[in-house]
């Protein structure tokens, strides 16, 4: 009979490990995986709530709860449970920004660097191309917030975060098939949302040819 905190199946086995010390009440263990993993989880709450503050508040709360919860991860890879947990916790702040003025996504220095961009900046291009990117990456973010919030987890963490549908569908709680849809609509949007700016592409954007 498996034991009531197994450790779960295809993780790494040093994360392995990290779980297995953590289920039996190792504090510094689980210190080692928020070190791992708290600027991915910060990440994904500050371009959830776009907010550094708020992204703060969730990511406390978020490994507050996994930190209650390690008892419970049998069978499924630390990072879908984590960031499921995280959703959550970005869900719970949301219900609370509702009652309070959104803040812009134009993050300060101090945040900058601890976030994750979207495109890397390549070493070669020129300051004119690199203030483009910037440019672009700015509107994509501010797009992104006026996604629905389901939309916008998926897309976070199938194309900033790479798990594949199966993993987001754990992440969220929801089928496979209600992923695909979520992530193919908020493209749409996205892609609608940023044809409006062609001045950030350097190039006319042209219209999709729908004959092909």
């Amino acid at each position: 009979m498996a034991q009531a905190n197994a450790v779960p199946m295809n993780v790494p086995p040093d994360e392995a490990s990290l779980v297995e010390r953590c289920q039996r009440g190792d504090l510094e263990a689980f210190n080692c995986l928020v070190l791992a993993y708290q600027d991915r989880v910060y990440n994904l709450c500050l371009r959830m709530l776009g907010s550094p503050q708020s992204a703060e508040d969730a990511t406390q709360e978020a490994f507050l709860s996994a930190y209650r919860s390690l008892g419970r991860l049998r069978g499924a890879a630390v990072r879908p449970w984590l960031f499921r947990i995280a959703s959550n916790a970005c869900i719970d702040e949301l219900r609370r920004m509702r009652r309070r003025p959104q803040v812009s996504l134009d993050m300060p220095a101090a945040d900058a660097g601890r976030a994750q961009s979207w495109d890397p900046p390549d070493p070669g291009e020129g300051p004119e191309p690199l203030a483009m990117r910037g440019e672009l990456r700015a509107a994509l973010e501010q797009e992104l917030l006026r996604l629905h919030p389901d939309q916008r987890l998926a897309i976070l963490l199938c194309d900033v975060e790479g798990l594949s549908y199966e993993e987001i569908a754990a992440s969220m709680g929801s089928s496979v098939g209600t992923v695909k849809s979520r992530i193919s609509r908020g493209r749409a949007r996205l892609r609608e949302s940023l044809r409006a700016l062609p001045e950030l592409f350097g190039d006319p954007v042209r219209p999709t040819d729908k004959g092909r």
